[in-house]
C-alpha cells in the first residue's frame, strides 16, 4: 500500500543548507540535477505503486568519479542515498522513503559498454546500461549474454546485480551473481572500489563482490560490472508441453536434462489460470492445444549445430515423452517466430495480472520434490479463505522459482483480494516455511519483505548480515530501511 507520510520528520529536521541544490549542480552540472515536483514524481513512485517517498533532488552522475564525489558529499551532510536502475523492481528496493532527506542517485547516464574481450569472453559495463544494451553488445561479437527477463528493454544492469537477478536462462547459465566475474563499487565513505577483475579463477581471500551482488544498495552503489559471455548459439527453439499436473512437469526437467544437458537453456511451468488470463484480458490469441490443460511447460532448446539438429532432439525428446505418457501433448516451435510467439505468451502474463486489477505477488523458491504438495495444500487454505481467491502460478520451474500470486476469480472485485493481504501472506509464508523454501528467489527485498525476511531469517544468519552492514554502512545512509 502506499505510504501515508503521518509520521514523516519534516524536512527541516535534516542540516541542509539553502543552496544544496546549487552545491550539487557545482558538483554534476545543471542537467544533472532535478529538483521540481514535475522532475522528481517518476523516481520517487515504484513500479508497481505501492510505495511512494519524497526526496531533497534526483541526482544524475555521468561517471564513477562523480558518484564518488556527491556520496562524499552527501556523507558531509548526513544524508542518505537511494540508489536508482531502471526502477523496474517490484519490492520498492529503489523508492526513497516520506522524509525528503534523502537523493535519489539515478545510475542512468552512467551507460557505456567499457569493452568485450572475445579472447577473454567478458564484456564491462557501467550500472545504468540497460541489460538489453549487453546483450545486443555481446551479439554484435557473436556472443552471448544469457541474462535475460521480460523487463530487459527498461532494467538496468546495475538494478539486475543489487537483486541477483534471475531471469529465464537460470537452468543453464547462473542468476546474475554467477555471471559477474568482477564489480566496481562506490563505498559509503566515497572511496571506489576497482575489481574489475575478468579472471575465472582468483583465490586471493573474500570474494568482495558477491556482498554487493544481492545487497540492494545497501552497502555500496555498483557503477560497473565485469561480466561472462559466452557462444551465441546457432538455433534457439521452443516447445510447449502440456502436462497433468507439476508432478509430471517435474518428471519431463528430468528426461529433459537427461536428453539435452546444456542445450536446456530455460523450463518454465504456467497454469491453465494463467492462460486463461492472458486470452481473457489482453485479447484473442490462437489457440494452443485443442482442449486446455492444467499445466503447460514451456522448454528452451539451444544448439550449437544448426537449426535442423536442434528441432530433431526437441522432437525426439517430444516423441519419447508421449509414447511414455509423460505429457498429453506437445507443440514444437519451428521458427523463431513461432518460439517468439510461445515466449510471448508467458512473458505477458504480468501485464495481463496488472490489467485484471493486480494481485498479491509472491516470489518463491522450493525443492522441486516438494513443489506439487506446496501448492496443492497452499490452493486448499486460499480457497479455505475465501472461494472468490485464485492462484495464478508461473515461474521457473527448472531452478525452483515459482511466481505464486493470488488474485480474484473471474467477476470477483480485486480489492477484495488486497483487503485479504495480510493474511494471504500468512497462508503462503507459512507453507513456504514449512517446506524448507524461500520467501524471495530473484525479486530482491526491498521494503515489501524486509520485516518478514527479518523474522525467517536464522539469528546467526541475521546478526552475520547486520555485523557487515554495520562495517560498511557505519552510519545507515546507503538506501536506509531496504532489506536490513
Amino acid at each position: 500500500m502506499a505510504s501515508t507520510g503521518k509520521n514523516a520528520p519534516a524536512r527541516s529536521d535534516y542540516p541542509i543548507a539553502m543552496n544544496a541544490i546549487e552545491e550539487l549542480r557545482s558538483l554534476l552540472g545543471a542537467d544533472g540535477v532535478l529538483s521540481q515536483p514535475q522532475e522528481l514524481a517518476p523516481y520517487l513512485t515504484d513500479w508497481r505503486g505501492r510505495y511512494r517517498g519524497s526526496a531533497l533532488a534526483v541526482v544524475q552522475p555521468r561517471n564513477t568519479q562523480q558518484v564518488a564525489e556527491l556520496v562524499r558529499w552527501c556523507a558531509g551532510r548526513k544524508l542518505a542515498i537511494v540508489p536508482q536502475g531502471g526502477n523496474t523492481g517490484l519490492v520498492g528496493g529503489a523508492t526513497p522513503d516520506e522524509s525528503g532527506g534523502a537523493l535519489v542517485l539515478s545510475t542512468r547516464r552512467i551507460n557505456r559498454i567499457r569493452a568485450v574481450d572475445t579472447v577473454n569472453d567478458t564484456l564491462t559495463a557501467e550500472a545504468g546500461c540497460l541489460l538489453a544494451q549487453l546483450q545486443q553488445a555481446a551479439a554484435a561479437h557473436q556472443r552471448l549474454f544469457p541474462l535475460s527477463m521480460a523487463s530487459e528493454g527498461s532494467c538496468s544492469i546495475g538494478g539486475n546485480l543489487a537483486t541477483n537477478a534471475g531471469g529465464t536462462q537460470v537452468l543453464r547459465y547462473g542468476n546474475a551473481r554467477e555471471l559477474t566475474l568482477g564489480l566496481e563499487v562506490v563505498l559509503a565513505d566515497g572511496s571506489i572500489w576497482d575489481g574489475l577483475r575478468g579472471l575465472r579463477k582468483h583465490n586471493c581471500g573474500y570474494d568482495l563482490k558477491q556482498l554487493f551482488i544481492g545487497a540492494e544498495g545497501t552497502l555500496g552503489i555498483i557503477t560497473a560490472a565485469t561480466v561472462k559471455l559466452f557462444p551465441a548459439p546457432q538455433a534457439q527453439l521452443a516447445c510447449l508441453f502440456a502436462v497433468a499436473d507439476l508432478g509430471a512437469a517435474i518428471g519431463l526437467l528430468e528426461r529433459a536434462r537427461a536428453a539435452g544437458g546444456p542445450a536446456l537453456t530455460a523450463f518454465e511451468v504456467i497454469s491453465q489460470a494463467c492462460v486463461d488470463l492472458v486470452g481473457t484480458v489482453l485479447g484473442a490469441r490462437r489457440p494452443l492445444f485443442a482442449r486446455n490443460h492444467p499445466w503447460l511447460v514451456l522448454l528452451e532448446w539451444t544448439d550449437h549445430e544448426d537449426h535442423a539438429h536442434a528441432l530433431r532432439q526437441c522432437e525426439a525428446l517430444g516423441a519419447s515423452a508421449l509414447q511414455a505418457g509423460a505429457v498429453q501433448d506437445i507443440i514444437v516451435a519451428t521458427s523463431l517466430a513461432d518460439s517468439a510467439s510461445l515466449w510471448a505468451m508467458r512473458e505477458r502474463i504480468p501485464e495481463a495480472q496488472a490489467r485484471a486489477g493486480g494481485n498479491v505477488k509472491h516470489d518463491i523458491a522450493l525443492p522441486l520434490g516438494v513443489m506439487q504438495a506446496f501448492v496443492q495444500e497452499t490452493e486448499r487454505e486460499l480457497l479455505a479463505l475465501n472461494p472468490n481467491l485464485q492462484a495464478y502460478v508461473f515461474g521457473h520451474l527448472g531452478d525452483g522459482n515459482l511466481h505464486f500470486n493470488v488474485g480474484a476469480r473471474p467477476g470477483t472485485a480485486p480489492a477484495s483480494v488486497f483487503a485479504l493481504e495480510e493474511r494471504i501472506n500468512a497462508i503462503v509464508f507459512a507453507a513456504v516455511t514449512r517446506y524448507g523454501g524461500s520467501i524471495s528467489a530473484e525479486h530482491g527485498i526491498g521494503q515489501l519483505r524486509r520485516d518478514l525476511a527479518q523474522r525467517t531469517m536464522e539469528p546467526v544468519e541475521r546478526q552475520l548480515m547486520q555485523t557487515i552492514k554495520k562495517a560498511l554502512d557505519p552510519y545507515g545512509r546507503m538506501n536506509p530501511g531496504k532489506v536490513i
